[in-house]
C-alpha cells in the first residue's frame, strides 16, 4: 500500500506493510516498509521468526524439565543415602555447564516440519513436558544410585560423588539433543556445528574436571562410562516409544 487512502486500512491491520517510495502518511502508518521489491523478505522474516520461537522452546523445555529432574534426584538422594549425592560447589558448577551448553541453541538448526505451521506459547504443553521429562531423568538418575550403591559397592563419598557428577553433565547434554527434535537424533536430525562443538567440549570437561583435584579417583570414569551406556539405551528407547511423546511433548 502507497497512497493516502491507504492509510486508514494499514492503522487497522495487524501488520502494515508499505514500500519505501510511498507517500509519507502510509511509511508512518505501516509496520514494515519494504526497501527492495522483494516479497520473500516477508517469508524469510516469518521463517527466521519461527525458528527463534522453536529455538526459545528447545531452551526453557530443557532447563525446566533437567533442573525439575535435579531437585527430584537430590531430595530422593538425600534422604536415602547417608551423604549428600553432589555438593553445593558441583551443583553450581554442573550448571554452569549446562548453561554454556544450552547458549548455543540460538544458532541450532530447525526441523523442518516445525516451520511449516506458526506456533503459540503453551503453558499446558510446558507443564506436561516437565511433568513427564523431569521424573523420567530422575528416576534413571535414581537407577544410577541404586547401581553404584548395590552393583559397584561404592562407599566412599568423594567417589560417590565425582561420578555423578560427571555422568549428570554427559547424560544431560546428551538429553539435549534428543529433546531438541521430535525426530531421531543424529540419524533424522543433526544439530548446528556450534551445539555439537559446545556439547563434546563440555562433556571432556565435566570428564576430565575431577582429574584436576581428585586424581586417585581416575577410575571412577570408567564405572560412570558403564552406567551411562545402560542408561542412554534405556532413556532413549523410552522416550522415542512412548505415545506419550507425540501427544504432549511437542
Amino acid at each position: 500500500m502507497t497512497g493516502i487512502n491507504d492509510s486508514p486500512s494499514l492503522t487497522n491491520s495487524d501488520v502494515g506493510i508499505s514500500v519505501d517510495s510511498a507517500v509519507d502518511i502510509a511509511k508512518e502508518s505501516a509496520d514494515i516498509i519494504l526497501l527492495e521489491k522483494d516479497l520473500n523478505v516477508l517469508l524469510d522474516g516469518v521463517t527466521e521468526g519461527r525458528r527463534t520461537f522453536a529455538n526459545l522452546m528447545k531452551y526453557i523445555k530443557l532447563a525446566t524439565s533437567f533442573n525439575f529432574g535435579e531437585v527430584i534426584s537430590v531430595i530422593i538422594a538425600s534422604v536415602l543415602l547417608p551423604f549428600l549425592p553432589e555438593t553445593p560447589i558441583q551443583l553450581l558448577l554442573e550448571g554452569l555447564l549446562y548453561d554454556i551448553g544450552q547458549m548455543t541453541l540460538p544458532f541450532d538448526h530447525v526441523d523442518k516440519e516445525s516451520l511449516e505451521k506458526p506456533k503459540k506459547l503453551s503453558i499446558k504443553s510446558l507443564k506436561n513436558f516437565m511433568l513427564f521429562m523431569g521424573p523420567l531423568s530422575s528416576a534413571f538418575d535414581l537407577i544410577v544410585f541404586a547401581m553404584l550403591w548395590f552393583v559397584f559397592k561404592v562407599r566412599d563419598v568423594a567417589t560417590f560423588q565425582t561420578i555423578w557428577f560427571s555422568y549428570s553433565i554427559t547424560s544431560n547434554l546428551v538429553g539435549m539433543h534428543i529433546i531438541r527434535t521430535a525426530k531421531v537424533p543424529f540419524f533424522q536430525s543433526n544439530a548446528h556445528k556450534a551445539v555439537y562443538i559446545s556439547s563434546i567440549s563440555l562433556i571432556i570437561a565435566g570428564i576430565a574436571i575431577p582429574f584436576t583435584f581428585l586424581r586417585k579417583f581416575g577410575w571412577a570414569c570408567a564405572y560412570c562410562f558403564k552406567i551411562y551406556c545402560f542408561d542412554f539405551l534405556c532413556y532413549n528407547s523410552l522416550l522415542y516409544c512412548g505415545n506419550f511423546r507425540k501427544t504432549c511433548l511437542y
